[in-house]
């Protein structure tokens, strides 16, 4: 089998209009491609959703090394702000255009490349496993998980995992991934009297006791950040009664925060330390106070060393460039894998990712698949 060429994969898999919950293709395909090369693949679809499990190698090996992305992207926007076909995966100036470009389309071509060049190359002693989901940028609630849920219904395992997210700021190989901060929101309603504007003692303004949470909430410093994260933040994201009227008070106010926090705090502490203030401004004003709160997912950490350091020095030999141990970013499947297996994330520059005219350069593709192919034979030797 001859080599496999990530930018090539990656255009392949560009013109396929996988908007989530679509499939649009691209898992159908990369089947194709890694059953060719001598993988096991399984399909893992579950709740309309498409997923992918590919497996070189015996279930028993002794070690394996895994991939994780996704193929599945954000929706367009403006179709007509784009300047390049959103699915023509058009190359100008050394440079590839569509939505995924960056995010993921070109991460997953380029382990995808690289695990099948190296295993139809150089058989290694172990399995490699790539699980590649439809449902990353959706709910991700039968993406990633399922596939994770199916390993351990057979007895698959990951002895180590790397997610090949967009990681770097900049500059190819400056970050790696080794953590993510949990997310939460939280939607409040505070129920007070309605009534006639000109007689406030009439009514009980909900505003009022919504006005004195939100600002408690948001003065509040949530910690001054730990060893491998930043402090924890809380925003303010919507305040709305839905009153057209300027003579009347309203009957109920909602608002909505969103919380991006560390490892010294858990969804459930952060969740009782919001339903402690609310129910103190509830008996303040003498108002009801409910919420509701989502957990998308738990701060993790994969403390350097073997992993990270693996990862870090095929990174140094293929770009010269050092790259920092991070924990910055939002969310990603990483989240979901640190259950499994100790999991680090690295990728390609992220500059255009979700934007209109996303691209990526392809000189970086290929870069990615030599650091992924140096990856796969430092862990293996």
């Amino acid at each position: 089998m001859s080599a496999i060429d990530p930018v090539r994969l990656t255009a392949d898999l560009i013109r396929c209009p996988s908007v989530t919950p679509e499939e649009g293709g691209a898992l159908h395909l990369l089947e194709a491609l890694l059953c060719e090369a001598g993988f096991a693949c399984t399909r893992v679809d579950r709740g309309g959703i498409s997923n992918l499990f590919a497996r070189w190698g015996d279930k028993g090996h002794v070690r394996s090394f895994g991939f994780n992305g996704h193929t599945d992207v954000v929706p367009l926007g403006d179709e007509t702000a784009w300047t390049m076909p959103p699915f023509g995966a058009e190359v100008r100036d050394g440079v590839m255009y569509g939505r995924g470009a960056t995010d993921m389309k070109s991460g997953v071509a380029a382990f995808a490349a690289a695990a099948i060049d190296f295993v139809t190359q150089t058989p290694p002693d172990g399995a490699v496993i790539l699980t590649i989901t439809g449902d990353e940028e959706g709910d991700a609630i039968d993406g990633t998980t399922a596939l994770l849920d199916h390993m351990q219904t057979t007895g698959e395992k990951m002895d180590v995992c790397l997610v090949g997210e967009p990681t770097c700021p900049n500059i190819m190989g400056e970050m790696i991934k080794i953590g993510r901060r949990g997310s939460m929101t939280t939607w409040f309603t505070v129920t007070g009297k309605q009534g006639h504007s000109a007689y406030p003692h009439r009514a009980n303004n909900p505003l009022n006791a919504m006005a004195r949470l939100m600002d408690r909430l948001a003065s509040h410093p949530l910690d001054q950040g730990t060893a491998h994260f930043d402090a924890s933040t809380l925003a303010v994201v919507t305040i709305d009664t839905g009153n057209p009227a300027t003579n009347m008070i309203p009957a109920q106010a909602r608002s909505t925060v969103n919380i991006r926090f560390n490892d010294s705090h858990s969804g459930a502490s952060l969740t009782a330390w919001l339903q402690q203030e609310a129910d103190s401004v509830a008996a303040e004003f003498g108002v009801e106070i409910d919420l509701k709160t989502q957990i998308s997912g738990e701060s993790f950490i994969t403390p350097p060393g073997a992993l990270s350091d693996l990862v870090s020095a095929a990174v140094q030999a293929e770009t010269g460039v050092t790259p920092e141990l991070s924990t910055t970013g939002g969310t990603s499947d990483a989240r979901f894998v640190k259950n499994h297996c100790p999991v680090v994330e690295f990728g390609l520059v992220g500059k255009t990712m979700h934007q209109v005219d996303e691209n990526v350069p392809v000189a970086q593709i290929k870069q990615l698949k030599s650091i992924y192919t140096r990856i796969l034979k430092d862990y293996f030797t």
